[in-house]
């Protein structure tokens, strides 16, 4: 099919005769939330309709250098200036778009070349400024692809709503309900939560995956997730977990840091109770075995942590939508947000103590919790596929 034909899609409304061969999954390698989202998305799809060629894309490989430069600028202040970035972020939040569309016009000409060349039937964007200049480029270039936004977390950018977009596949409650409240037609919204990688729908028995993991099941499993690109204060949360007075198992998990992977084995030598890993493929066995999880609360974290039903104790989260996530984790009953060092280990020691109150975290938790979301994102996205 020519991407030169016709005008932009409405759910519902396919040409005649429509066949999607091509699925294009739009993404940035910012943090590991959008490309889990895409990842999951690809897998799912694969396995449903092993026919399709689907191709998970960094948009940045496809803009000047220029533009990059710009997209990669939030960590300039992230780093050096946070209150200001958190200041930048809410602003985006609730904006009507998260940058010039002038400038979205330059950086997004080779995209559109790309685009040219692969010529999508579908298209899925994970992140909101993709989704922002795919949906310019469906606009003004008339070019006929079914267009699906997969946010990576609870609570969504305004900038998410472009009437060009045919289906939102989103959380419920708090995404759905912006989008609702933009007046987004109710059959674009599938409020079927943020696909994640597929395995959370059938996560092993707290003690299977202990044994698979060689961790003690008598004794509780605190898990420390630094994310994916490993960001956070080791040594901080190492001392104050050296305070714990009750046994505990901790394992610190620091993604694709060498750098604190580095620091954590100098500070965990010759502590039998500390294992530290870097980035693991096996994420769903480490929360299926945990009693706690700490660490940032991004949006699929959260997620994976809701289908796991394993507290999260939100700790040092950056500002913007991590900290909204926290507020959201202690709205929600299944966390808390540890917002001072000094009180880390008493909130640990506190739930360890109380099997009881950590069971009504789980319930509520599993009561939120949506990991089938991958399927059914997919099964709706492939709706357009007839």
């Amino acid at each position: 099919m020519a991407m030169s034909m016709a005008a932009p899609l409405l759910v519902g409304q396919p040409p005649t005769k429509f066949t999607a061969s091509k699925i294009l999954i739009l993404t940035i390698p910012h943090g590991t939330a959008h490309q889990r989202v895409a990842n999951a998305l690809k897998q799912t799809l694969s396995a449903i309709r092993p026919d399709l060629r689907i191709e998970v894309v960094n948009v940045l490989d496809h803009c000047p250098r220029w533009f990059r430069f710009y997209y990669n600028s939030y960590e300039i202040p992230l780093k050096y200036w946070p209150s200001l970035w958190g200041w930048i972020e809410n602003l985006q939040h609730t904006h009507a778009s998260t940058g010039p569309s002038w400038l979205f016009h330059r950086g997004a000409r080779r995209l559109l070349r790309f685009m040219r060349a692969f010529d999508p039937d579908i298209v899925i964007a994970t992140e909101v400024g993709i989704c922002e200049i795919v949906a310019m480029i469906k606009r003004e270039t008339k070019k006929c692809f079914y267009l699906v936004g997969a946010p990576p977390g609870a609570d969504i950018d305004r900038a998410w709503v472009q009437p060009e977009v045919d289906l939102y596949a989103v959380a419920p409650g708090e995404a759905a309900t912006i989008l609702q409240t933009e007046r987004v037609p109710h059959p674009k919204v599938l409020a079927c939560g943020v696909p994640i990688d597929p395995l959370f729908a059938s996560l092993p028995e707290k003690a299977t995956a202990s044994r698979h993991l060689q961790v003690d099941p008598e004794i509780p499993l605190v898990v420390v997730q630094f994310g994916g690109t490993g960001y956070g204060n080791a040594r901080r949360i190492f001392a104050e977990l050296q305070k714990l007075r009750r046994p505990a198992q901790v394992v610190f998990i620091s993604g694709r840091n060498p750098s604190i992977a580095a620091e954590l084995a100098r500070l965990c030598a010759g502590n039998s109770r500390c294992r530290v890993l870097q980035w693991v493929d096996n994420i769903h066995e480490w929360m299926a075995a945990a009693d706690l999880l700490i660490g940032k609360p991004g949006g699929t974290v959260m997620m994976e942590a809701l289908s796991a039903g394993v507290p999260l104790l939100a700790f040092d989260p950056l500002p913007g939508e991590e900290r909204r996530n926290s507020n959201l984790i202690e709205k929600w009953g299944v966390g808390y947000w540890v917002r001072s060092d000094r009180d880390l280990a008493s909130t640990i020691e506190r739930l360890l103590a109380d099997p009881k109150e950590r069971y009504g975290m789980r319930e509520r938790a599993l009561a939120r919790a949506r990991p089938r979301a991958a399927l059914e994102a997919a099964e709706a996205i492939l709706r357009f596929a007839v």
